[in-house]
């Protein structure tokens, strides 16, 4: 997967609740993904509706997107369009990549860790922020100040990510652990009893969802919805788990039976999502309404 990791790419923080924001960019992400058509802004907001999100709310969001470069507009005669800029596309892509492959079952281990070590002036706080945010979603965690390691994270997207957002001193190693003392240990710098019980929660709070689903009880309207809040969650998990390998883990962990569920919610939940995106943008532009589409957790990334 290529890493380019775009630092000029001023993508709205994560937060926990809706974020309208976050919301636009994932409908563009999740249902507006083989096009470069723009949308029109009244069916966001119409889109943004089924969120709980006022029109002004959503108005709202979608300006500060524009205004921050992560849409462009297009103005066709009185109407205002919108699509993603180029980089938060394949930012964005990049991130829908890692949250797919993240979990799935049998990947193999080498044995080998990968250690960051990089130093950032104090006038570039900033960046200092952005770097950490980017490593944890990258599977890393903090040893030393200064000093991150991973047992997964590919070596060359992060050396791509330092690159791309200008650090100027950093060395990225792969190599074996040979010996840990105290909080020298990488496992140390994991809570994998909060993550198994993050996971556990995960799992109580969408399995009467998978359940109505499969059982063909879930309205289009609600797929897309509860669609979006579970990879919302699942966004959440790939950023706070390493994803260590199985024989690093405690026995009965949760992240395997919690992976299998957002798989099976967002994957069955996809075509009814996209029936619902559909209806919505066929009120303010019929002839576009067929270039909705649905992503899945496959390889592929779509039915």
């Amino acid at each position: 997967m290529n890493a380019q990791i775009l630092a000029d790419v001023d993508l709205p923080r994560s937060q926990t609740g809706a974020n309208p924001q976050h919301l636009v960019l994932g409908l563009f992400t999740d249902h507006w993904s083989a096009t470069r058509e723009p949308l029109p802004s009244a069916a966001l907001v119409a889109l943004l509706s089924d969120f709980g999100s006022t029109p002004v709310s959503a108005r709202a969001a979608i300006g500060r997107l524009a205004r921050r470069g992560v849409l462009e507009a297009e103005k066709r005669g009185r109407r205002t369009y919108y699509r993603m800029t180029q980089d938060t596309a394949r930012v964005l892509e990049q991130t829908q990549l890692r949250m797919m492959e993240f979990g799935t079952p049998g990947r193999p281990w080498d044995g080998l860790w990968t250690t960051v070590i990089f130093s950032v002036p104090d006038e570039q706080r900033d960046l200092r922020h952005v770097i950490r945010r980017r490593l944890r979603f990258l599977g890393y965690a903090a040893v030393y100040d200064g000093v991150w390691m991973s047992p997964r994270a590919d070596h060359g997207q992060t050396a791509e990510l330092l690159r791309s957002v200008g650090v100027r001193s950093a060395t990225v190693l792969r190599s074996t652990l040979t010996h840990t003392q105290g909080d020298g240990d990488p496992l140390a710098a994991w809570d994998l009893d909060a993550i198994g019980a993050a996971y556990a929660e995960f799992i109580a709070r969408h399995r009467e969802l998978a359940e109505r689903t499969a059982a063909g009880q879930v309205g289009s309207a609600e797929a897309l919805a509860a669609r979006t809040k579970v990879k919302e969650e699942w966004l959440q998990m790939v950023s706070t788990d390493p994803e260590l390998p199985a024989d690093l883990l405690p026995d009965n962990w949760p992240g395997h039976a919690a992976r299998a569920l957002f798989a099976q919610v967002y994957d069955a939940l996809g075509p009814l999502a996209e029936v619902r995106v559909r209806q919505v943008i066929a009120e303010h532009e019929p002839a576009l309404a067929d270039e909705a589409n649905h992503r899945t957790t496959e390889p592929s990334g779509k039915f």
